[in-house]
């Protein structure tokens, strides 16, 4: 009797630690797919963004890629682009419109070794990402004061290439150093110049809107989410001018190629552009202020 008595006693025991490991892994379970279920990755931080008419500045016809009339994602009108802008930084987004032209977009970066800027000088607007590692030297160059920061000294370098510089433009951007990318929109003369550095470590991209409109930015997820395929990579190297459109300015004899791109998909998107080193364009001759400069203002001092 005793003997039955244990037995009957194990067994129970035994059933209890059974219902206990059972009853522990339906809760890890959960767990685990509460876990999955909520794996949603952030987004990253968006610090500038840029939208122009195209009486402004016209892309080239090979970013306006025909398969986006065809996307599942279409493309974006600009107040769009911009509520797409401000959610990635809810809390510290700014932007200014001017009339139906022109949209400035800035946030100020989270992370301490980022050193970009926004700055606006005699109704010149400069947004400014990276940083010239030869700024102190461009400022005595240049004249300017010790406070000037790397945005600052980009508008002064762009308001002496407009009124009274007798260099090059294209020098004048070969002559910075270091990582850097940046627009500029001057709404007295309506004159767009962007331009990214050399080495590509600050990459920005660009797109067409639904508009047609150019959109530029550093983050790539925003312009994807704007320009269906019509985007690319800005090209490193390179600046954009309303007057001039699109050139490299490490080699200004040369025209830029576009050069066909498809995703993974397979459908085409917006072109990759790159210095044609079989070209050849005739410049200007560099013989005094007036013929160098005339066409990147709309007015002289």
């Amino acid at each position: 009797m005793f003997f039955q008595q244990l037995i009957a006693l194990l067994i129970l025991v035994h059933f209890f630690e059974k219902a206990y490991t059972l009853l522990g892994e339906g809760k890890k379970r959960k767990v685990v797919l509460t876990l999955e279920g909520n794996n949603t990755k952030p987004k990253e931080e968006a610090n500038m963004l840029a939208i122009f008419k195209d009486n402004l500045v016209n892309p080239p016809e090979e970013l306006n890629s025909p398969a986006s009339l065809n996307s599942s994602k279409r493309s974006k009108l600009p107040n769009e682009i911009l509520q797409e802008f401000q959610s990635y930084n809810p809390s510290n987004a700014f932007s200014m419109s001017f009339g139906n032209d022109a949209l400035l977009a800035y946030s100020p970066s989270n992370k301490p070794s980022i050193h970009n800027g926004f700055c606006v000088l005699d109704n010149i607007h400069c947004i400014f990402l990276g940083s010239l590692n030869n700024l102190s030297k461009l400022i005595k160059q240049y004249g300017l004061s010790k406070g000037t920061n790397d945005a600052m000294f980009i508008i002064e370098a762009y308001r002496t290439l407009r009124d009274r510089g007798p260099y090059p433009a294209d020098q004048v951007l070969k002559e910075l150093e270091g990582s850097f990318g940046f627009v500029i929109y001057d709404n007295k003369d309506g004159t767009v110049f962007t331009a990214s550095g050399s080495n590509g470590q600050i990459e920005l991209f660009w797109g067409v809107a639904a508009d047609g409109s150019v959109v530029i930015s550093e983050n790539l997820e925003l312009i994807k989410a704007s320009c269906a395929k019509s985007f690319a990579p800005f090209p490193a190297g390179c600046m954009l001018h309303s007057g001039h459109g699109l050139m490299s300015y490490e080699h200004p004899t040369r025209k830029m190629k576009p050069m066909p791109r498809t995703d993974s998909e397979g459908f085409m998107c917006g072109a990759n552009f790159l210095v044609d080193s079989q070209s050849r364009k005739s410049m200007m001759p560099r013989v005094g202020s007036e013929a160098n400069w005339a066409p990147w203002g709309g007015s002289q001092a």
